[in-house]
């Protein structure tokens, strides 16, 4: 009996040994043929944003069918998403929520205070119906303010930072529109897990920078039809003023923010002028934006979309690459005049009311 059970006990062992090897054994096989990692980096990107990544749009951002995510900090609401091989071929995109009635990040704010340097503040709309636009300094940035219907005071706001172009993309067109709508569809879903009720848009197809030279994109005013349509009349006055030319970005009336910059004879950005809505229009006022003893008129309006108050704002813009003023006489009266056209032209779009010009410090 004794030597019956012994040899169980010798055929167990056998067994047991036999099956932790096998397990061993395909477990190795896993991890060298990197499916363990592909596991792993998807379950990375499920719990992305807390939860909220919309992996739609990656694989175009990134250039890469295998991604993986990580937390940005201590906070659930940021992420980085990069490639496993970003070292060698770049890719890489961070994208932060946050809500309208928290403070936000401050290199959200810094393009706000560009805005007297030639075109260094310009964002062009995103289009397809959604509340966003696209900034490009070098490094291309999506944002999207989703207004909560159920709650005026509060929006939902989305930034998509591409930290690193993929080197090996074809097109910088189709990183753009992946970036576009991964920031996107992220804020949608984040929104509805939140329960704010909000209007977004269509699924991004196309996406483009804003224009990076000024001087390409001119135009007489008088044949404006996008962002500066408003200022067609004011031609003769504007030529007068020493900017006959504009710079503008497509008319949509779902951006947060809105570009129109004059232009001198020579190219030159002269006057810029911008419109912000929402939480945008409450992140701009929240820093000085005009540094005291700039030229600049601003101006604001009730709108039915949010509490927060409309903001429209002129500068006489500064040149760095010449240390001073394209325009060298600032004319009070004329931009007054083009803002106040800018501004109520804007509003109407919008549905808001009750313009109110106001004189800075």
């Amino acid at each position: 009996m004794k030597i019956f059970a012994s040899r169980r006990r010798r055929l167990v062992g056998w067994s047991v040994g036999g099956v932790l090897l096998a397990l061993y054994l395909v477990a190795q096989a896993l991890y060298s043929t990197g499916v363990y990692a592909d596991w792993r980096d998807r379950r990375s990107l499920d719990s992305a944003c807390g939860g909220s990544l919309a992996q739609g749009g990656l694989e175009d951002a990134l250039n890469s069918s295998h991604v993986r995510a990580r937390a940005v900090g201590d906070s659930e609401s940021a992420c980085l998403i990069n490639r496993p091989d970003t070292d060698r071929h770049g890719g890489a995109l961070e994208l932060t929520l946050r809500w309208s009635d928290q403070s936000a990040p401050s290199e959200a704010l810094v393009p706000f205070g560009r805005n007297a340097n030639g075109v260094q503040g310009q964002a062009a709309p995103l289009g397809g119906g959604w509340p966003g636009f696209v900034r490009y300094d070098g490094t291309a940035q999506v944002v999207v303010a989703l207004d909560c219907r159920n709650d005026r005071n509060r929006a939902l706001v989305a930034y998509g930072d591409l930290v690193q172009w993929p080197k090996d993309a074809r097109t910088r067109e189709s990183v753009l529109t992946g970036l576009g709508r991964v920031t996107t569809e992220t804020a949608r879903k984040a929104a509805a897990e939140h329960g704010c009720s909000a209007q977004a848009g269509e699924r991004l197809t196309r996406v483009s920078l804003p224009s990076a030279n000024a001087g390409t994109a001119a135009r007489p005013l008088a044949q404006a039809q996008g962002s500066c349509v408003a200022l067609r009349g004011l031609a003769g006055q504007a030529s007068d003023a020493g900017t006959p030319g504009v710079l503008e970005y497509p008319a949509d009336a779902h951006t947060p923010q809105v570009n129109c910059y004059l232009l001198t004879p020579a190219g030159k950005p002269g006057y810029g002028l911008y419109a912000y809505y929402g939480a945008v229009a409450k992140d701009f006022r929240s820093i000085a934006s005009a540094p005291r003893g700039d030229d600049y008129a601003s101006a604001t309006a009730t709108c039915p979309q949010s509490d927060q108050e409309a903001v429209f704002v002129l500068y006489r813009l500064y040149d760095r690459d010449t240390d001073g003023y394209p325009v060298r006489h600032y004319s009070a009266s004329f931009a007054g005049s083009a803002l106040k056209a800018f501004a109520d032209h804007e509003a109407k779009q919008r549905g808001c009311a009750r313009v109110r010009m106001a004189t800075t410090p």
